[in-house]
This record gives C-alpha cells, sequence and structure tokens, in this order.
C-alpha cells in the first residue's frame, strides 16, 4: 500500500474548530506543508475531518524520494542526504528509504532527527481552485495518483526570465 502525502491547500481563516485540532495533530500548520503518512484507518478517518482544507493522495516511491531528496530537512535546519539516512537509521539511502515507506515496511519517523513536515512552494501555474472539491475541478480533497503531478509543479524549478 503506497503512502499518503497531504499537502495542505488553504489558510487559517474561518476553520472549524475540529478540523484545526485535526491540521494540528497532522503538523499542517502552514499552506503548502506537506506530510507523508500511512495509509491507515486513523489517517483516512482524520483526512475526512480535513478534506475542505487540504489535498491528499497515493505516492509511488520516486515522487517520494525526490521529494525527501529536494525538501527534507533535519533537526538544525540542515538538508536530508544519503549520508544522514545511512548514520541515523537502518537505510542505506534516501530511494531505500522511500522504497520502504512505499511499502509500508518504514515510517518516516524511522530517521530519527528528520522533520515530518516537508515545507513546498506553491505549485507553478497555481491551484486549481480553493474552494471546490477535486471531483468538480478544484484543488481540495482526494486525488488518487495526481498528487504526484501536483507535487512535480511544486518542485519544478522556476524558468529562466528572458
Amino acid at each position: 500500500m503506497p503512502a499518503i502525502a497531504v499537502v495542505r491547500v488553504r489558510g487559517h481563516a474561518k476553520i472549524r474548530h475540529d478540523a484545526v485540532e485535526t491540521m494540528d495533530f497532522l503538523k499542517l500548520n502552514r499552506v503548502n506543508h506537506c506530510v507523508v503518512l500511512p495509509p491507515n484507518a486513523t489517517t483516512k478517518g482524520m483526512l475526512q475531518v480535513v478534506k475542505d482544507y487540504v489535498t491528499w493522495g497515493e505516492l509511488g516511491h520516486e515522487t517520494l524520494a525526490r521529494l525527501l531528496f529536494q525538501k527534507g530537512e533535519v533537526a538544525g535546519g540542515a538538508r536530508l542526504t544519503d549520508a544522514y539516512v545511512k548514520d541515523n537509521s537502518k537505510f542505506q539511502s534516501i530511494l531505500s528509504l522511500a522504497k520502504a515507506v512505499d511499502k509500508g515496511e518504514a515510517k518516516m519517523t524511522d530517521v530519527k532527527g528528520l522533520k515530518p513536515v516537508l515545507r513546498l512552494p506553491p505549485p507553478r501555474q497555481g491551484y486549481e481552485n480553493t474552494k471546490r472539491g477535486y471531483a468538480d475541478g478544484g484543488s481540495l480533497g482526494n486525488r488518487g495518483a495526481d498528487i504526484e503531478k501536483l507535487i512535480d509543479r511544486m518542485l519544478a524549478k522556476p524558468k529562466e526570465a528572458k
């Protein structure tokens, strides 16, 4: 079962109290913050509470490895590297960690000192609509495998100005 990536899309104004508490549990404190969670009943229940403020979907190990390589941080603000993963966990590299998380054999917390939140920039070309569900042409709710397209747009390098 692949891991679930959750990205906060909407800000802090006019949010129900139970959704605020759930987003605190998920560590989604700001817009464009992302967390990677295991696909279990607890996670699915929490996502139903915050479905009007976040988007989520299944994340493959290639995209997860790219996400960790580009945006993974450790305590102290340093970038996550293969050497850090090898020294602070049973995994040999970021890719082996991503494959284990994808298979459900590991969690992100298995690497000591890895920050649980991945701070992402806004997606290139923006969000579609931050007030409608994904099925209705918006940005909220379950995207399924299309979350990888959103994360790719968030990780894309800006084009050079001419």
